[in-house]
């Protein structure tokens, strides 16, 4: 059995620890609140441009990047955006994302496709370069709180690779893989196809969820009139449709990095707090042990000395 010194030393270092889990579990909980309701408020808007980019897909007949890409056949190359943390303590939310990139990009290279990856979070970040993937773009800093600012930098970056022509590096399609905030509880990893924007049956797609939008079937979209014209109302719309994309999928992924951030800490709490327990025990039991072995010591030498006598 362990020395009664080496449990004290553990314990003290497990009460530093739970501290450090507590003080972290009230920290993501004092947050939690307003990043749920800017995930939840922006929700609605997302939500409403994507059926209006659903409706004009389905009424439609016009050549127009939003829908389509005209060398998509010729261009193989593809842009993923993953969206990370950039602190640790989140329990699996980081490696669940990175789980679902790799298999989407596994996927994409099976079917011939050239992945051009970007990142946001330093913990996504620091694994694919670690694994020596090559990276487009990054960004770093606003995981847990992003602004339209950061939005419009991501949005940019991947509108610009979007309509960029094949012959100059630009691709012909556009995934985002993030985390979507469903409840405390639960949190969601999702892939979805920002563009082009097309109506497919989900039972048809090889990719999870990576066609966004509505089945065929429950689509009843409205008419469209355009003025000036259908070219330039989806010329002013494009950027748009995908900055508040990516907005949306960056504040529903924060408020999932802080509610796994909570669940996590609150479980290493509960977990620090029993190991002490346990610790406590079997430092009762050797001090047990140890009194035991110096009473028997006493007791025998005292048999002695009367034998002696």
């Amino acid at each position: 059995m362990a020395s009664q010194l080496a449990f004290k030393s553990r314990i003290e270092s497990t009460q530093s620890l739970a501290k450090i889990f507590n003080a972290q579990e009230m920290i993501a909980s004092s947050h939690i609140t307003k990043a749920r309701n800017v995930a939840l408020a922006a929700k609605p808007y997302s939500d409403a441009i994507d059926d209006a980019m659903m409706s004009l897909a389905a009424h439609t007949k016009l050549s127009h990047p939003i829908f389509e890409k005209k060398e998509k056949e010729e261009n193989p190359r593809v842009a993923v955006m993953a969206i990370t943390a950039d602190r640790g303590m989140a329990g699996a939310y980081t490696s669940s994302v990175i789980r679902e990139t790799e298999g989407l990009l596994a996927h994409l290279d099976e079917i011939g496709k050239i992945p051009k990856l970007y990142v946001s979070g330093r913990r996504g970040i620091s694994y694919f370069k670690y694994r020596n993937r090559d990276i487009e773009g990054t960004w770093e800093g606003d995981s847990d709180h992003p602004g339209v600012e950061i939005a419009e930098q991501v949005s940019k970056a991947l509108l610009d690779a979007y309509m960029r022509p094949a012959s100059k590096g630009g691709v012909s399609e556009l995934y985002i893989v993030f985390t979507e905030f469903v409840n405390m509880v639960v949190q969601k990893v999702r892939i979805v196809r920002m563009l082009p924007v097309e109506l497919v049956d989900h039972d048809d797609h090889d990719v999870d969820e990576a066609v966004s939008g509505p089945p065929v079937s429950d689509v009843t979209p409205p008419l469209y009139t355009f003025e000036p014209s259908a070219e330039e109302v989806l010329d002013a719309i494009l950027p748009r449709y995908v900055q508040s994309r990516i907005h949306e999928c960056l504040l529903t992924s924060a408020a999932s990095e802080t509610a796994s951030r909570q669940n996590a800490m609150h479980t290493a709490t509960d977990n620090a707090n029993d190991l002490i327990d346990e610790l406590t025990r079997k430092l009762n039991a050797s001090r047990q042990a140890s009194i035991t072995q110096e009473l028997t010591e006493i007791i025998g030498s005292a048999d002695a000395l009367n034998k002696e006598e």
